[in-house]
């Protein structure tokens, strides 16, 4: 295998091989040390955030802190951040911000893709949303300013990493008069957002997937737009959503989105490592595929498969060999069902059965990457002997 350089070390990084090597930070990234000590710290503030006393106030300043360190990471004001339960709320708070049609591409997360008479847009065969084809659509609805409606884009996609022209598509949805929600879980600490800049009226934000705690989340709203509550009967998040706020997660958030953006820079060196990676897996297996390895992707997310391999059985196989990955297959009830982002990319069958996730992240180091390839090339050689055998 091609040697790392230096510069996609991590510092104080080790030379041992790790018992397990974790390559799933698309799925939920490792707790940060920073964010554990604020949790840990905020466990211990009394008061309730609502309360005009002392201990009260202690507990909302842990809360705005936190909204502040937030809205530095994604360019937003603090006054637009509205916190959640994870970005599957934050994403249903934005698709019941009209009345209207909701225009929703099929890659998008399945709690976008749950809403009711929503209409697809499609999307290319290297996962990119098809821009024309949404203009024809507004079109063919006759909204043009007649009516509210919703277009919701995800940032990045979280099974292929492809990045969408999210300002591009906030152009043509606000000259119609329409609103755009972007997803941007698997985005925040991997791209450098700025939500002024997006176009975007509603972004979703969720914090375990930067190294923050689990049930926690956001959604910036663009200021001046009303969205309707969820969550009624309290005054909390100025009045956007009801419920004493969840301080220790709160602060876990906040924790997290201050070291992922000091860790922005760190990109270039898991873009190295992904690089090396999908280099060196191609040259082991010359039949594997890249998916969506023709548009620029999220520096740490690749999707790769091998035609005729089952990608239940690569991510068994590679468990068992101390990697941890995602499949591009879902199993529900014990019925594993092609990813809806891969059928809606129209990729062969054969191929999308094949597909696995491998997502880098703040702790991956050289040897996880070695330890994956050495995993993955002798687990799909050995399946295709046994398919040449059978």
């Amino acid at each position: 295998m091609q040697a790392l350089s230096d510069a996609v070390r991590p510092k104080g990084s080790g030379e041992s091989m790790k018992r397990r090597s974790y390559l799933d930070y698309n799925a939920t990234a490792p707790l940060r040390p920073a964010a554990r000590a604020a949790m840990v710290d905020a466990l211990d503030l009394v008061g309730n955030p609502s309360s005009v006393h002392g201990e009260g106030r202690e507990a909302r300043a842990a809360i705005e802190a936190a909204r502040g360190k937030l809205a530095r990471l994604v360019g937003a004001s603090a006054g637009e951040i509205v916190f959640t339960s994870g970005g599957s709320e934050a994403n249903a708070m934005s698709l019941g911000a009209v009345d209207g049609p909701r225009f929703i591409s099929a890659i998008e997360h399945p709690s976008v893709l749950s809403a009711e008479d929503a209409v697809l847009i499609p999307v290319t065969s290297e996962g990119i949303v098809d821009v024309a084809a949404l203009a024809e659509l507004i079109e063919s609805h006759h909204l043009d300013g007649k009516a509210p409606f919703l277009v919701s884009v995800m940032t990045a996609n979280n099974e292929t990493g492809a990045i969408q022209p999210v300002a591009e598509i906030a152009a043509l949805v606000h000259e119609a008069g329409g609103l755009l929600h972007t997803d941007a879980v698997q985005s925040a600490g991997k791209l450098s957002l700025r939500f002024d800049e997006t176009g975007a009226d509603l972004m979703s934000l969720s914090a375990h997937k930067i190294g923050g705690p689990k049930g926690i989340g956001a959604l910036v709203v663009r200021e001046g737009l009303k969205v309707k509550p969820l969550i009624r009967g309290g005054a909390q998040e100025t009045r956007r959503r009801a419920g004493t706020e969840n301080v220790a997660g709160i602060a876990g958030f906040g924790a997290a989105a201050e070291a992922a953006a000091a860790e922005l820079a760190e990109e270039d060196r898991i873009g190295a490592l992904k690089a090396i990676l999908e280099q060196e897996a191609m040259a082991a297996i010359p039949d594997a595929v890249v998916i969506a390895g023709a548009v620029d992707r999220l520096p740490n997310t690749v999707c790769i498969a091998v035609p005729g391999a089952k990608a239940e059985t690569l991510v068994i196989g590679l468990d068992l060999a101390g990697v941890a990955v995602s499949a591009g297959s879902a199993c529900s009830s014990g019925k594993v069902e092609n990813s809806h982002v891969l059928t809606a990319m129209g990729l062969d069958p054969e191929v999308a059965e094949g597909a696995i996730r491998v997502s880098l992240g703040w702790e991956s180091e050289e040897i996880d990457v070695e330890k994956f390839l050495g995993a993955w090339t002798a687990l799909v050689k050995r399946l295709q002997q046994q398919r040449v055998a059978a």
